[in-house]
């Protein structure tokens, strides 16, 4: 998968989607399955702002049973089924945690019911994938970090877990596959028309300020946070700020669903690479989206919250990475605007225009797939195609055909000969699918590249350097940040950042100029 903006050129396309997020992705995979000419652009990196900024789950959300959202919960239960199935080593099950206190804000029997309901959506046929009860002593040998004092019990059930980062990354990788033009660092500079009728628009190459007029019949904004920032989109979309925080891990496989004592608020404890993340905030962001910072006020928020569950508390000295992104909201009138963004549905809304112009507001990664079918249905019906959605069931690009438990042990033993340490070799499948084969190559030429980049995270070389070569990958932290998350889950010192980038430099063609504007930007981000 190479980035080739001159493919843009004296093409007519049936479509052009700006924005190369999850709904951007899932636009661009299914249009082009149905043999639609697409092209997508995005201006930074693939996943480059809240699509890799989220909570890394595939879930119903337990919480808006809450506010009988009943249809959100019911049409993301059932794409997560979907999901496990067509993608397994891109979407796996993971249990929660919800441990029940004396005199906390919802009770035993009111936790009973919402999960009895939940399993009820699901349409759960494995009994492994239902929600259990446990009295204090039983959840506390499965969450002894817990606090003990006043726990009654608690409930587990699954939801399903994700790289956000990786998953947006296959999509495009199956765009590319199907005859998209697929461009990132591609900046959207303005609309063409003709008569009354968009028929293109101009982009701009952020890597050479080179313009170029693109041709296209149909275009779809699935822009996100920055449809804030137009004249429609300034009415349609309120935005708020969520931020995560990077924690040492707690050494059990299972997440925390949890309850912020101050104001109620659901937040999650998640295991993840090995270590653990802690979020979320949702608060109202009235600033510049391309600078969306963690502040103060959401460690201190998110420290309190979770101390407040902790036999040993968090300090700041424990925050290991953070990152914060935009959520999208559809607006409302100001008589029916809930003070707080948590209050207001997730649900997703296409606006489409007299002009050939559609715009996407709100949703989730879960319902995404949905979503972007009813997009590119939209584009359809005014193309005057009869062609329906090609994506649901559909296995996943990198997806192995044959099942998949037995493909994994297969490959974990292969990854065992090539001397991969275990836990490098279960994310390695997860990360590449299919892919690791080629991967396995390079380590058979090179026997080194199985030893990890950093001794406590279970990233290898040959990931880093195979990323490097076939993954689109411009700038230091589109490697080190979506490619393999280490910006994140590790505090890269210097000399680190400049081991890693000398590594790849051959392959990215950096000279030793390049390697230290990269590693400023790094630090920078």
């Amino acid at each position: 998968m190479k980035r080739n903006f001159s493919t843009l050129q004296n093409r007519q396309f049936d479509l052009l989607v700006c924005g190369g997020g999850i709904y951007g992705a899932w636009t661009a995979y299914d249009a082009s399955l149905r043999g639609l000419k697409v092209a997508i652009v995005e201006q930074g990196d693939w996943a480059n702002a809240t699509s890799s900024a989220s909570s890394k789950l595939i879930h119903g959300g337990l919480r808006y049973l809450e506010t009988y959202d009943f249809k959100m919960v019911s049409k993301s239960l059932q794409e997560r089924k979907m999901l496990l199935q067509a993608a397994p080593h891109r979407v796996w099950p993971l249990r929660f945690g919800v441990p029940v206190y004396a005199q906390q804000r919802l009770n035993r029997l009111q936790l009973k019911l919402g999960l009895t309901l939940y399993d009820f959506f699901a349409d759960a046929d494995d009994s492994h994938m239902s929600h259990r009860y446990f009295n204090a002593a039983k959840f506390t040998t499965r969450f002894p970090f817990l606090r003990e004092n006043s726990l009654k019990g608690g409930f587990t059930y699954a939801d399903a877990q994700t790289d956000d980062a990786r998953l947006v990354l296959e999509l495009i990788a199956g765009a590319v596959d199907a005859g998209a033009v697929c461009v990132n660092y591609c900046k959207f500079v303005e609309l063409l028309h003709t008569d009354v009728k968009v028929d293109g628009a101009i982009v701009q190459d952020q890597l050479t300020q080179t313009r170029q007029k693109i041709a296209a019949q149909q275009i779809v904004f699935t822009t996100g946070q920055w449809l804030a920032n137009t004249a429609p989109g300034r009415e349609w979309c309120r935005l708020a700020k969520g931020v995560h925080l990077v924690m040492p891990a707690t050494h059990v496989s299972e997440a925390l669903l949890l309850t912020a004592p101050v104001d109620g608020r659901v937040f999650f404890m998640i295991p993840w690479y090995g270590l653990t993340l802690l979020g979320t905030t949702d608060t109202d962001f009235k600033g510049d989206e391309a600078k969306t910072a963690v502040d103060d006020s959401d460690i201190d928020y998110l420290l309190a919250a979770a101390n407040h569950y902790l036999k040993i508390p968090w300090s700041r000295a424990d925050i290991i990475g953070s990152f914060a992104g935009v959520r999208v909201f559809k607006q409302v009138s100001q008589t029916a605007m809930p003070a707080s963004p948590s209050a207001l549905s997730r649900d997703w809304e296409l606006r489409s225009t007299s002009n050939a112009v559609h715009y996407t507001i709100g949703g989730k990664i879960t319902s995404s797939r949905q979503d972007a079918a009813r997009i590119v249905d939209a584009v359809c019906a005014q193309l005057g195609s009869a062609t329906t959605c090609a994506t649901a069931n559909k296995l996943f690009p990198w997806a192995p055909q044959q099942n998949f438990a037995h493909w994994k042990s297969t490959m974990q033993n292969q990854a065992t000969q090539l001397g991969i340490d275990a836990q490098s070799a279960h994310w390695l499948l997860h990360r590449h699918g299919t892919r690791i084969t080629a991967i396995f190559h390079t380590i058979e030429a090179q026997a080194d590249l199985a030893q990890r980049i950093l001794p406590s995270l279970p990233f290898i070389y040959a990931d880093l350097i195979y990323c490097a070569a076939t993954e689109m990958v411009i700038h230091l932290d589109d490697l080190l940040r979506r490619r393999m998350p280490l910006l994140i889950l590790a505090r890269l010192t210097r000399d680190q950042l400049r081991h890693i980038a000398l590594r790849v430099a051959n392959t990215m063609q950096w000279d030793n100029s390049r390697i230290d504007q990269e590693i400023e930007r790094c630090q920078q981000h």
